[in-house]
């Protein structure tokens, strides 16, 4: 898979040196399809070895438990993954996060910027960015021959990012902290590369948004049907999950008002932000928020470490990171290399903005960093030897990697690490946002109604428009983020409901296995389910809560 995408190979640590981008054409695509083909059929023989050796875990099909949930995961996410390349979803591959778009801005983020040979193939891969882009031209053009198209708004929010950039010169801008002597060449290599994106751009604007024209955001049952399972490796009832969604919000709602009331009195948990945005805690300069986002990091490492969880010293180191702008609105993480050369980010898209309130952004860095995000993913690259490769990179799964980074907000306010009345209510807000994301994703793709019992605009089938006024009337962050996720669920659909179905498996897993050891007389030891929980490498959510349970 690195040698199909070299962008894998970049991310994982283990291309050094790598200067080449993906096919993004559908033979490329096609060729990633074959590759997943191929290893499933290596996977039938090695089960069917497996089966006649006999012997491993009883009911793992003779296989030992770390090979049987190998096993399963990589057959889980190939077929998931055959299944979204079959429907031709990668020739209508446009959204404002996730799409080949973003990639031929961030790969370069990833890359080692240290010799003066890291800078050359920085400036050999920049030449590449013109051919990428022209592939995933070519895949899109495909698409529009087969009348599969994505919906405008995702073209028009594309088209708005690449403007960004460009009137940013970001590539240029990126280049010009490399070295003197090699300035002409990677200045040269810039610019074609903004002559690329520039060219994909026009295309997108004038000749695709055009035919696109018309097109639903909303993608159907059996499309997301689809979409959910690539997301959340497992066929959820997505009434059920829309019925929690609902039951999460009025009970998230409920809390809301108390902490509000808490901090400001009488006033409703909208205003009660609004007034924080003004006039609470907040953090001014883009450098002094990136220092205190990593200082708070660093503090919640130092607390938990030895006491809820046991950290080697690789899983320690942890970068809090300014986000280029034109990124979508929501902060976000990266993983660390295989080899720990490159360690785990966090990223803060700034919007413009210089002034940081404090009560939103806590809990928000303890999902994305610390215990978050970045406890399980560099505990997956420390456990790497006990795993698949596969387990710990490729193989990750949305809904269970997003439930752990929800869980980890939950672990923060038991812990009493927010009982600050003000980060209360931004962790409720982040909390409920996560509800609201169920509710409306389901909402909006399935074209459901809202229920009868409800006070808003009951009875009526969603919409984005209704989808965008539930969100500002119930969660306290700023209009544009708010746009930008509206854009962000219909474009990737059913990954948004991941955290909080993902969060209900994680919970229900630990409470199981805290019943188990209560039967056999023993004291349920946190830190080591914990450990043991972060050490297993990557589940789909129709194992994960088992599989949690199992756990000592």
């Amino acid at each position: 898979m690195a040698d199909l995408n070299p962008i894998i190979g970049t991310a994982l640590g283990i291309r050094p040196g790598i200067d080449t981008l993906p096919d993004l054409s559908p033979e490329g695509l096609d060729a990633v399809a074959e590759a997943d083909r191929s290893t499933l059929a290596d996977l039938d023989a090695a089960e069917a070895a497996a089966r006649a050796a006999g012997g491993g875990d009883p009911g793992g099909d003779g296989l030992p438990v770390e090979e049987r949930r190998a096993a399963r995961l990589l057959r889980e996410r190939l077929s998931a993954a055959l299944a979204v390349h079959d429907a031709g979803e990668g020739l209508r591959d446009v959204s404002n996060l996730f799409s080949p778009v973003q990639s031929l801005r961030s790969v370069f983020l990833l890359m080692p910027t240290v010799t003066d040979d890291d800078w050359a193939a920085v400036g050999r891969r920049l030449r590449n960015v013109p051919a990428a882009a022209r592939g995933y031209e070519q895949s899109l053009r495909t698409g529009v021959e087969r009348r599969l198209l994505a919906a405008p708004r995702q073209v028009e929010t594309v088209v708005e990012q690449i403007d960004t950039w460009l009137a940013a010169d970001w590539y240029a801008t990126f280049v010009a902290a490399g070295p003197a002597t090699q300035r002409a060449e990677l200045t040269t290599a810039a610019a074609e590369a903004t002559a690329g994106l520039a060219e994909l751009r026009d295309y997108l604007a004038g000749s695709y948004l055009p035919v696109a024209a018309g097109t639903p955001d909303a993608v159907g049952r059996e499309r997301y049907e689809m979409w959910v399972r690539r997301w959340a490796g497992s066929t959820l009832d997505l009434e059920d999950a829309y019925a929690y969604g609902w039951a999460e919000f009025h009970r998230l709602n409920d809390e809301m008002k108390q902490a509000a009331e808490a901090v400001l009195s009488g006033h409703t948990p909208l205003a009660v932000m609004r007034h924080l945005d003004q006039h609470g805690e907040a953090i001014e300069g883009v450098d002094e928020v990136r220092a205190w986002l990593q200082g708070l990091m660093d503090q919640a490492m130092a607390d938990l470490d030895g006491t809820h969880v046991d950290l080697a010293e690789p899983v320690k180191r942890v970068e809090a990171m300014i986000a280029p702008p034109g990124s979508a609105a929501a902060p976000y993480y990266t993983r660390p290399a295989l080899d720990f050369s490159r360690p785990g980010r966090t990223w803060l898209p700034t919007l413009g903005e210089t002034r940081f309130p404090v009560w939103g952004l806590v809990s928000t860095w303890y999902h994305e960093g610390v215990p978050g995000h970045h406890l399980q993913f560099a505990q997956w690259v420390h456990s790497a030897q006990a795993l698949s490769r596969y387990q710990v990179s490729l193989g990750s799964v949305s809904a269970m990697t997003e439930g752990w980074a929800l869980y980890a907000e939950r672990l923060m306010d038991e812990l009493g690490y927010l009982t600050d009345p003000a980060r209360r209510l931004g962790y409720l807000d982040a909390q409920i946002m996560r509800a609201i994301r169920v509710i409306i994703d389901i909402g909006m793709h399935l074209r459901l109604r809202i229920p009868a019992g409800e006070t808003f605009h009951p009875g009526e089938v969603w919409t984005p428009e209704l989808a965008r006024e539930f969100f500002g009337a119930f969660n306290g962050r700023d209009p544009a983020f708010l746009d930008s996720e509206i854009v962000r669920y219909l474009g990737i659909p059913g990954q948004a409901i991941g955290y909080k179905l993902g969060e209900r498996a994680w919970l229900a897993g630990r409470d199981a296995a805290r019943a188990a050891a209560a039967a056999r007389g023993t004291d349920f030891d946190l830190k080591a389910w914990h450990m043991a929980a972060l050490s297993m490498g990557s589940l789909g959510l129709d194992d994960l809560t088992d599989e949690l349970a199992r756990l000592p």
